[in-house]
């Protein structure tokens, strides 16, 4: 196996991980609307890491579809729970 396939492989099980790490609290705060456990800056932190790494995947150009689809789909995520927090915290209260 060459340096380049074992780059992607490790980049592919990176970005499954990261996507099914996120899914299932992205899910259960939608089902529930439930986030009084939920930090708020964890959130924050975790939406700007990955728009951060968006762009850097966008500037890898091909090399980088697997960082930027990965952290498209958990700033996805991140920015859903932060706005049902925000709103259960702030609006709703």
């Amino acid at each position: 196996m060459d340096h380049q396939t074992f780059f992607n492989i490790i980049g592919w099980v990176a970005s499954i991980s990261l996507v099914l790490g996120y899914l299932p609290q992205a899910i259960q705060t939608i089902r529930t609307r439930k986030t009084d456990d939920i930090a708020l800056a964890t959130f924050l932190m975790m939406a700007i890491g990955g728009v951060c790494f968006m762009i850097q995947g966008f500037m890898l150009g091909k090399n980088g579809i697997f960082l930027f689809v990965t952290n498209l789909i958990t700033t996805i995520c991140s920015a859903i729970i932060f706005g049902i927090k925000i709103y259960n915290d702030y609006i709703k209260k």
